[in-house]
């Protein structure tokens, strides 16, 4: 096998667009889908808006039969599902349910909360008494395996079949973990990404916090604003990406479309000392995390051109483009472009490291970047760090040879990984 791991296949689901090709469309255009919900509202939650993919009855029926939509109560598992079968087919693979297992294809697709909707309705039939009510598919819809367990009948994926979950670097390290799999010889390809549940009961924590926007009801599309001065906190989204990993020669031998060369990255944790926290992440470990994601890449500093950050339109985007400009050693109008989705979507929690690297991939493979909306005016301790042009406020054409994608979550854990513009 190569010791090269690259991106032959993906699918999104994501608040702003379902699909590849509408996905595409969607960033170019700096298309939001952050929407208001009157449920929160009837809740007397703050934030009454959030980010929620739009799946037609029609478009469930392409990927759940009738029997696997009777009792189906889990969005995580929709979403997953729907991109994970859609990076499974633009790789050029079959699903064929009569095959044998596929020994060298794994599955690591992680998530957040699954199935809270179906808890809820578990709970209520049980305190009731009417536990036989409950329907065969409970377990399978609230179990955080769930997920890859759906996905991998679905396929047929005879090697690792497993489910992730730290916060919101779930995505991204689903990623780095199918892509040491294959660089160690123990897969030829991996579906990687990650998938998150909307509605109040995931969203309910966090209005709580009092962490989400409350001033943006009536324009929920203005709400998620990254970057920006004007920010007042994260806008909820969920959703589902996913990248199919393949080794090279594999990829080449089958004659397999390439998007992109995943060249490494780093898994750390600030262990929640020194500045770090449950909520917040050690700064050291994140600067330590994007020097040894480029060391394990074998690239510099310098070669970096795009950043997609974790940048969530809170307090701690400052302190991010700070962390960056100490690991890279780059400011001023020598820092690199960079940009955040959640702008777009929102912060899909569990889902967006694998939303934002299907982002990502699309840029360098397009040859552009999407623009950072709602930044009109660029946070005053950004500005001192970095200049102003290296944050698209538009669509912007140019190349991208290497960018680095980051993700940070809840528990102090982090996760950066450096894709490359793919050449033979």
């Amino acid at each position: 096998m190569s010791s090269r791991v690259v991106i032959t296949g993906m699918g999104v689901a994501a608040p702003n667009a379902v699909g590849l090709l509408n996905f595409e469309q969607a960033l170019r255009n700096g298309e939001s889908g952050i929407r208001f919900f009157p449920e929160l509202k009837q809740l007397n939650f703050t934030c009454q808006i959030g980010g929620k993919p739009q799946i037609p009855e029609d478009l469930l029926k392409k990927y759940f039969t009738p029997l696997q939509l009777k009792g189906l109560n889990s969005s995580g598992i929709i979403y997953g599902v729907i991109s994970g079968t859609d990076a499974w087919q633009d790789a050029g693979l079959e699903i064929d349910e009569n095959a044998p297992a596929d020994w060298d294809s794994g599955i690591i697709f992680g998530t957040g909360i699954l199935g809270t909707d179906k808890f809820r309705e578990a709970i209520q039939l049980i305190d009731q008494g009417k536990t036989r009510r409950l329907g065969s598919t409970s377990v399978i819809q609230t179990m955080a395996s769930g997920i890859s367990a759906y996905l991998g009948g679905i396929l047929g994926c005879g090697n690792q079949v497993t489910t992730n979950s730290s916060a919101c670097t779930t995505g991204t390290e689903a990623l780095l973990m199918g892509f040491e799999r294959i660089r160690s010889g123990q897969a030829e390809r991996m579906l990687v990404g990650s998938c998150g549940d909307h509605g109040p009961y995931v969203w309910g924590g966090f209005d709580a916090m009092r962490i989400l926007p409350g001033k943006y009801n009536e324009k929920p599309e203005e709400a998620s604003r990254p970057l920006s001065a004007s920010a007042t906190g994260f806008v909820p989204g969920s959703g589902a990406g996913a990248l199919l990993l393949e080794d090279l020669d594999s990829a080449v031998g089958r004659g397999a479309k390439i998007y992109a060369e995943v060249l490494g990255g780093e898994i750390n944790s600030g262990g929640q000392r020194g500045d770090g926290s449950m909520t917040a992440a050690s700064n050291e470990a994140v600067e330590r995390c994007i020097t040894r994601a480029l060391k394990n890449s074998g690239i510099s500093a310098g070669e970096i051109d795009v950043i997609n950050g974790h940048l969530t339109a809170t307090n701690r985007d400052s302190t991010e483009i700070l962390n960056w400009t100490r690991a890279l050693g780059r400011r001023g109008n020598e820092f690199p472009f960079i940009n955040s989705l959640k702008g777009m979507t929102g912060h899909c929690l569990s889902a967006s490291g694998s939303i934002e690297c299907v982002a990502s991939v699309l840029q360098m493979e397009k040859g552009f970047l999407f623009p950072n909306i709602n930044c009109e005016e660029v946070h005053p301790e950004i500005q001192e760090l970095i200049s102003e042009d290296r944050i698209p406020k538009k669509k912007i054409d140019t190349e991208i040879n290497i960018l680095a994608k980051a993700s940070f979550g809840f528990g102090d854990v982090n996760a950066v990984a450096i894709f490359k513009k793919y050449t033979p």
